[in-house]
């Protein structure tokens, strides 16, 4: 195979999928942060002025039109996981992204009108959600086993820098422009640039290899494997090793699955118990990821800013793009070294405890220093919310996503995928629906009580339940789930003796259960 570095077909490929992940990240920076300018706010009367005897209402105006985005995505995630298969990958990302792009344009043109809005919202959240399942599946079918990892994590990198990217739009907008409509729209639409151009760049790429083998493609299969692989014939026998190696995953994948519905799939997740154990791992792990407060706090930074002493628009907003810069680089060093050096239990425990003392801090500092009147304290907020987001990037905001590829065989996996984005958005939207509810119901300071007291579960619940998957073989997976859920935390796998290792004892075989039920 020729150096990768070389292949300008294969970079632009990855590039452009990878671009799917826009959508979300800058509905997270650029959109929420725009709700904030004071142009939207009055378009949109979201004026606290105006709402001082019904600060509840406000507060449902703010959280309809953050939380409406992420509902739609719920649901175009189960569409995708319907679409990937029929239409292939990349007709599934087109699709999704153009649908995406019409959100778009309409909520950057509803001028007000908030129906057409909130509309707007969970149109283009059903384009976001889809591309959150298809990119990530189209890279992992393109990369070559040893970079698989890299190549699928650069889906969050560019991800997390249109997150900081729009902060600093928004900031920048603020600062120059006059408060008109304008100057929202500015914001909201700059971000069709980059997703009309990988838009365009999609159609001169093809479908995945794997796909369209599935179809009995073979011939164009071949045809683009040498084109991502950079081949011109000399290396015709590494393309046909790599393609051989291919149809045989999708055969055991095939047997796995054979005579198998979804509802008999299904049943045999709730029926066997190893399949039970981590079918559950999973769903409780996407639980407190989204109830530990990440994505309530990533949707309304600049008021946590705010409310932690920083004073003015534009200072939260330039603080909240600094958020975002840390969120990035620490999620760049989890995945592409921390993970693999110290593996997930150590990252997600460390993480969880960063968020945990971090939201103990906070509730203290918003029941007494709220007011500002203790400078150190609120200094000692704001740096506290910098160390959250590095917890938060080195835990669970990505650890999940690696249980959810390697714990599940392959006959429950499909299912189980399925399982796991639907409740991570469900509870997404849940989440940023109800936080601004939470800040005016509980004070503030509850909320963080709240989010502290599920990072401290979190922390007692997956320390006992979910074990180290660093190098622990496929075949090897179902026996580290052998024995009480309470003590699957502390299984291991032994590399130079090829066993597993559980409270000092060997394991009975190395044998996952899809094996043993199949």
């Amino acid at each position: 195979m020729a150096k990768w570095n070389a292949n300008a077909y294969y970079l632009m490929t990855i590039l452009v999928i990878a671009c799917g992940s826009i959508p979300k990240g800058y509905d997270e920076g650029g959109f929420s942060s725009a709700t904030g300018l004071s142009s939207f706010k009055a378009d949109y009367d979201l004026v606290p002025a105006n709402w001082k005897s019904n600060p509840s209402g406000l507060a449902d105006r703010k959280a309809n039109i953050s939380s409406f985005g992420v509902l739609g995505a719920a649901i175009g995630s189960l569409i995708a996981i319907v679409l990937c298969d029929r239409i292939g990958r990349l007709r599934s990302w087109q699709l999704a992204m153009a649908i995406w792009i019409t959100g778009n344009l309409m909520q950057t043109f509803a001028s007000g009108i908030l129906g057409l809005l909130l509309f707007a919202r969970i149109w283009g959240g059903l384009g976001a959600g889809g591309l959150t399942v298809v990119a990530p599946l189209y890279l992992s079918e393109i990369a070559p086993a040893r970079s698989r990892g890299m190549v699928v994590s650069l889906y969050m990198v560019v991800l997390l820098s249109f997150l900081t990217i729009g902060f600093f739009i928004s900031y920048g907008a603020e600062q120059h422009m006059a408060v008109t409509r304008m100057q929202y729209r500015l914001v909201v639409s700059i971000v069709l640039v980059p997703t009309g151009l990988a838009l365009l760049g999609s159609f001169f790429v093809a479908d995945t290899p794997r796909w369209l083998a599935s179809q009995d493609r073979t011939e164009e299969a071949i045809q683009v494997l040498s084109r991502l692989r950079n081949s011109n014939g000399s290396d015709s026998t590494a393309i046909a090793a790599e393609f051989e190696e291919l149809q045989q995953q999708m055969q055991h994948k095939g047997e796995a699955l054979k005579g198998a519905s979804n509802w008999t799939v299904f049943k045999e997740i709730m029926t066997i118990r190893t399949y039970r154990v981590r079918f559950f791992l999973g769903m409780t792990m996407q639980t407190i990821a989204q109830w530990s407060g990440g994505n309530g706090i990533t949707y309304y930074i600049p008021q946590i800013f705010e409310y932690a002493g920083v004073t003015g628009g534009h200072t939260s907003l330039i603080t909240s793009g600094a958020y975002g810069v840390v969120k990035l680089v620490f999620t760049m060093a989890f995945t592409w070294g921390l993970v693999d050096v110290f593996g997930r239990r150590r990252c997600f425990t460390l993480g969880l405890f960063l968020q945990c003392i971090t939201h103990i801090y906070m509730a203290i500092y918003m029941a007494i220093w709220r007011d500002g009147s203790n400078k150190s304290a609120s200094d000692a907020a704001i740096a506290s919310v910098f160390v959250y987001a590095v917890g938060w990037s080195i835990g669970l905001c990505t650890v999940q996503y690696l249980y959810g590829t390697e714990i599940y065989p392959t006959r429950i996996r499909s299912i189980c995928y399925a399982c796991n984005m639907a409740l991570h958005w469900f509870f997404q939207f849940a989440v940023v629906r109800v936080t601004p509810n939470m800040f005016v119901s509980l004070n503030v300071w509850g909320a963080y009580v709240f989010w502290a007291l599920i990072c401290f579960l979190g922390l007692v619940i997956l320390w006992l339940w979910a074990p180290e998957t660093k190098g622990v073989p496929m075949e090897y997976m179902g026996d580290l789930f052998d024995g009480p859920w309470y003590r699957s935390g502390h299984a291991k796998y032994d590399p130079h003796r090829h066993e597993l290792v559980r409270s000092g004892k060997e394991s009975r075989d190395g044998h996952d259960e899809l094996t043993k039920s199949t």
